[in-house]
């Protein structure tokens, strides 16, 4: 917004060239969205324990997460909200990538506010029935992949294309309607795959901050002609103000994460890891660097994972199980790491993950 209402006056005074720029809108929309988490903070934490809104803790997880019943949860709001003014207000308008992921995002903290206010009422771990939930992602998944067929945001780039990893000039390119199936399957995947990492304090939105911020220096990079006919990647204009998007999100995790961080004073609840993961999936789907994706979130890859094997292993062995228990998180935490060792080694496994990703991409 702030560009089309100050660009022009550029023309009386210098000083509103600034807004001409990414990195400074950028700059402006990750510090936006901090503050908003940082000051809101507070409030929405007082607001959720006057209504009651705390934890339920599933009773087969481990003794030492008993304690945090009754912690505010739905605090994943505060990540939503934050993105979206963030965005609105430092990214242009006339873009349509921004507009893409805004809406998947809204579309899935909805959905995750909705399983979230269920669990809450019925004071169960079980919330909105399984179906009910998939078919929501299915559906924000399917409307994604259509809208990139039949809408293309890049006239010279088809949205079918990705590139592949430390190649040159080869990519992979899909049929439109397995293009829409796939679309769905990322969008479903990296949302449960965020939703099952949270289970530990501040091991998502650190995850999903690191992620971001790597998806948003390929947008920018991607977004210029400059940058992207040096590095050989796809050249899609307009996808610098989809940096804005992921760098307020980062922004929104981060400042979230001041009220998240052990021991937590609330959590995200579904509407903040549904969205966070979907977000992030849409973002790598839209660059075309989704190849990248389970290498840049590695962690919520292999905690997906885990739960599909112990689940699988389990049935096929009558009982045995392959971890002490799932998600990996935990594992781990039955191991003997505490939960802030967990945590802490994770974050430092997403940022190497990052930085091999960013290589991969980048080395030609």
């Amino acid at each position: 917004m702030l560009y089309h209402l100050l660009v022009p006056l550029a023309e009386y005074y210098i000083a509103f060239n600034l807004f001409r720029y990414q990195t400074f809108r950028a700059a402006g929309a990750v510090v936006t969205a901090l503050l908003l988490a940082w000051y809101y903070g507070p409030a929405i934490i007082r607001r959720l324990r006057i209504l009651k809104l705390g934890q339920v803790v599933r009773e087969v997880g481990p003794k030492t997460h008993l304690g945090k019943a009754g912690t505010p949860t739905m605090g994943g709001v505060i990540i939503v909200f934050c993105t979206v003014v963030a965005t609105l207000l430092w990214a242009r308008w006339d873009v349509p990538y921004t507009w893409a992921a805004l809406a998947v995002l809204v579309w899935m903290g909805a959905l995750g506010f909705l399983d979230d206010y269920l669990k809450i009422v019925h004071r169960s771990s079980e919330g909105l029935r399984g179906r009910y939930k998939v078919l929501g992602q299915l559906v924000a998944g399917v409307a994604l992949g259509t809208v990139l067929v039949l809408f293309p945001f890049s006239p010279d780039v088809p949205p079918t294309w990705t590139q592949v990893p430390f190649v040159k000039s080869l990519h992979v390119e899909f049929h439109p309607l397995a293009y829409i199936g796939f679309v769905t399957l990322v969008v479903v995947a990296s949302s449960n795959a965020v939703n099952l990492t949270d289970g530990l304090d501040g091991l998502a939105s650190g995850l999903s901050t690191i992620a971001a911020a790597t998806f948003a220096v390929f947008a920018y990079l991607m977004g210029r002609v400059d940058s992207s006919d040096y590095l050989d990647l796809f050249y899609l204009p307009g996808a610098g103000e989809l940096a804005i998007f992921c760098v307020a999100l980062a922004g929104g995790c981060v400042g979230f994460l001041w009220y998240n961080a052990h021991p937590a004073q609330m959590f995200m609840g579904d509407v903040g890891s549904l969205a966070l993961g979907a977000a992030l999936g849409t973002v790598a789907l839209m660059t075309g660097q989704w190849l990248l994706l389970p290498i840049i979130a590695i962690i919520p890859v292999a905690t997906m994972l885990s739960v599909i094997l112990q689940v699988a292993y389990f049935r096929l062995t009558g009982g045995q199980r392959l971890f002490r228990m799932t998600p990996l998180h935990h594992h781990f935490e039955l191991g003997g790491w505490s939960e802030t060792q967990v945590v802490q080694r994770f974050w430092l496994m997403g940022i190497l993950a990052a930085m091999l990703g960013v290589a991969l991409a980048l080395l030609r």
